[in-house]
């Protein structure tokens, strides 16, 4: 390791799962290794790692609980890393609620604060803030980062940020935050870099995979974002609805055996394109099976036609747009979902070059379009590990 730096390690910690990579941050940024830990809490967990110093590692052992699963991962540092346990570690936290709002070191404060924000993301921030105890637990003097992934959408326009309810219910922290925000940090760091974008412009990032949303960024900042109070809102998703009448809500909970835990269950794991097509949440799939399964077919067009809908709200909301970003596993690599998304919106000003969309390249517009279309390839736990080091 050069010296002066650090090993940083990112931890994004789900329900029954654990995803990691480790970093060398100096005077240059290296991912040393990268694996995951899932089927916590289950019969049986498997743990997985691979490096590029390191033969690929994959077996099957018992994960009872977060904290079982931490110890693992550090045991295994300790043993192979030469150096024992990381410098510092950088958590993901999906939501930070109204006051959270940067990246901060982890003290019983914030995870006391971060406790009463946990109806705003159920299905997230308890499996984050196990993960963050677990470590806590096992090796107390290791600091500890939460970077938030609503952070990035402090700065969205009030008329966004608002939602049309009574005050009263408004003062319980329901407003719009958006997420996904890790994700845009890094792209606006990527687009700094390349010569043929402003920065400062009108920008779109579609971050499109199993959760997808969009955001509008001007000057620099967020003033708009398709996800809402949670990440439930927006985008069709994977398995997640989007956006919904609300009255469909109470219709659902007026009929018997639909409790708030069924209409919860489904919403968030049986519905977008899951529920559509009835085949699978995932894209690659259904353009696979579109000709055999026309309701896999319905799924993609319901996918395309609602992002398509939302890229136009959001440039309307800055007054136009110079730049579309593609990045998330749909949109780096599904070229007939970019360009189905894109289809229609040559009034914008948007129009693909389909030998380079084709090919995945960086810029996938016509030359001299007046909206510049780019392919980025996100990394989140990067920026998580860029915003561990800044912070500590």
């Amino acid at each position: 390791m050069a010296t002066g730096s650090q090993r940083i390690l990112t931890i994004n910690g789900g329900s029954t799962s654990i995803k990691f990579a480790l970093f060398e941050m100096g005077s240059a940024e290296r991912r040393v290794l990268t694996g995951d830990l899932d089927g916590i809490g289950e019969r049986e967990g498997r743990f997985r790692i691979r490096g590029d110093s390191i033969e690929p590692i994959e077996r099957g052992l018992p994960l009872a609980s977060h904290q079982a699963a931490l110890s693992e991962l550090l045991r295994w540092f300790e043993m192979h890393e030469g150096n024992g346990h990381p410098d510092a570690i950088g958590h993901r936290v999906v939501h930070g609620g109204p006051d959270l709002i940067a990246p901060t070191r982890i003290t019983d404060v914030v995870l006391d604060h971060l406790d009463t924000v946990v109806a705003l993301a159920p299905d997230h921030l308890p499996g984050e803030l196990a993960a963050i105890r677990a470590i806590h637990s096992d090796f107390p003097h290791v600091p500890q980062v939460a970077v938030f992934d609503t952070a990035f959408h402090t700065t969205i326009r009030p008329e966004s940020k608002q939602l049309p309810l009574p005050a009263d219910i408004r003062d319980l922290g329901v407003r719009r935050y958006g997420f996904h925000g890790i994700s845009c940090e890094y792209v606006m760091r990527e687009l700094a870099t390349r010569a043929n974008v402003d920065e400062a412009g009108r920008i779109v990032i579609a971050h499109l995979g199993g959760g997808a949303s969009m955001t509008a960024v001007h000057k620099g900042s967020s003033v708009d974002t398709t996800m809402g109070m949670t990440p439930l809102g927006g985008l069709v998703m994977g398995t997640r609805s989007g956006d919904l009448d609300p009255g469909v809500l109470i219709y659902l909970l007026r009929q018997d055996g639909v409790t708030v835990d069924r209409l919860d269950h489904i919403l968030n794991h049986e519905s977008g394109l899951l529920g559509v097509s009835g085949v699978s949440a995932e894209m690659r799939t259904l353009l696979e099976r579109t000709v055999e399964r026309p309701s896999a077919g319905a799924a993609v067009n319901q996918f395309v036609f609602h992002a398509r809908k939302h890229l136009a709200g959001l440039a309307a909301a800055m007054g136009g747009v110079d730049t579309v970003v593609f990045t998330g596993g749909i949109g780096e690599h599904a070229p007939v979902v970019r360009s189905r998304i894109c289809d229609g919106l040559q009034f914008m000003g948007i129009e693909l070059d389909d030998g380079a969309n084709a090919a995945n390249n960086p810029t996938i517009s016509v030359v001299d379009a007046p909206v510049t279309v780019l392919v980025v390839h996100t990394d989140e736990e990067l920026m998580i590990a860029r915003h561990t080091r800044e912070t500590l």
